[in-house]
C-alpha cells in the first residue's frame, strides 16, 4: 500500500475533510518549526559513496520541495541544463523517483508496514490517528535509523553534501524547473540544514517522537503520555526484529537500479 502524504509540512491542521484512497486531505496553516520525519537517509544509502552533492541534494531534493510548500509541483525528469551541476541535480532527482517507486512495491513495505499498524493500533486506541498512517511513517523511519545505528551511513556526510551545494545553483534549477518564487522552500532549507534534526534519529526513541510530530500537523493532542510509552515499545520492539533482516529491501533496491 501506498500511502501519499498532503500537507504535512510546514503546516499545521486547522481540520481534516476526508480520506480517499489512502490520501489525507485537510487545511492547515503554517508553522515555523524544521523538525520533519522522512525516509532522506534511506535515499542518502543508495549513494552515499557519491562525490557530486548536487546529484546528493537532487536525491532528496523532491522531499525537501514537498516539505517546503505542498504546493509545489515540479517536474525537470526530462529537462537537460549545459551547466553540470543543474543536470546533477535532475539526475539525482530521477533516482529519487526510482527508489520511490521500487520501495513502495516492494513486499518488504507491505509487510511491514501493514504489521506495525497492527501492532500500533491497539495502543494508540482513543486517538484519532489512524494505524495505517503510522504504519507507513514508522517503517521508514526505522529503517533510517537502524542505518545509522549499524554504521551503514553517516548523518554528517550527508549534510555536509547539502552545505557544499551553491544556493545560486540551486536557484537556476528551481527556475530552470519552472519555480517562480523560491522564497519559502529557502527558508525550509536554511532551517533544514541549521537544525541537523536527523541527527536525532540515532536515538531509537526518536522514532516515535518523530511520529508524534508528523501526527500534530494533521491532529491536535493526537497522543497521551500512556499512547507514547506504548509507541515507544512497539517500535523499539520491532525495530529489534528488523535488525537481521533489513538490509534485504536495500539490497532488493540496488537490484533492480541496477538492472534498470
Amino acid at each position: 500500500m501506498k500511502l501519499n502524504l498532503i500537507s504535512l509540512y510546514p503546516y499545521k491542521l486547522l481540520r481534516t475533510t476526508h480520506i480517499k484512497n489512502g490520501v489525507i486531505f485537510c487545511i492547515f496553516r503554517g508553522l515555523s518549526t524544521v523538525d520533519i520525519a522522512m525516509n532522506f537517509l534511506s535515499h542518502y544509502y543508495f549513494d552515499r559513496e557519491a562525490t557530486d552533492c548536487y546529484f546528493i541534494l537532487g536525491t532528496v531534493l523532491p522531499d525537501l520541495l514537498k516539505n517546503a510548500d505542498k504546493n509545489i509541483i515540479l517536474h525537470p525528469e526530462k529537462l537537460h541544463h549545459p551547466n553540470p551541476a543543474i543536470n546533477s541535480i535532475i539526475n539525482g532527482w530521477n533516482k529519487h523517483l526510482d527508489v520511490d517507486r521500487y520501495f513502495h512495491s516492494s513486499n518488504f513495505f507491505a509487510t511491514h508496514s501493514h504489521q506495525l499498524k497492527l501492532l500500533l493500533g491497539p495502543v494508540i486506541e482513543g486517538s484519532p490517528v489512524k494505524p495505517f498512517f503510522l504504519g507507513h511513517i514508522a517503517i521508514e523511519l526505522i529503517l533510517d535509523n537502524l542505518l545509522i545505528t549499524t554504521g551503514k551511513i553517516t548523518v554528517s556526510d550527508f549534510y555536509d553534501h547539502l552545505k557544499n551545494c551553491d544556493n545560486k545553483v540551486i536557484e537556476e534549477f528551481l527556475t530552470f524547473a519552472g519555480l517562480k518564487d523560491n522564497t519559502v522552500f529557502f527558508r525550509f532549507y536554511e532551517g533544514f540544514k541549521k537544525s541537523g534534526y536527523l541527527h536525532t534519529y540515532e536515538e531509537t526513541q526518536q522514532i516515535a517522537y518523530a511520529l508524534k510530530r508528523i501526527c500534530m500537523r494533521i491532529w491536535q493532542d493526537p497522543f497521551t503520555p500512556t499512547h507514547e510509552n506504548l509507541m515507544n515499545a512497539v517500535l523499539s520492539d520491532y525495530r529489534e526484529q528488523l535488525l537481521p533482516q533489513f538490509m534485504t529491501i536495500y539490497t532488493e533496491i540496488e537490484g533492480k537500479l541496477i538492472a534498470k
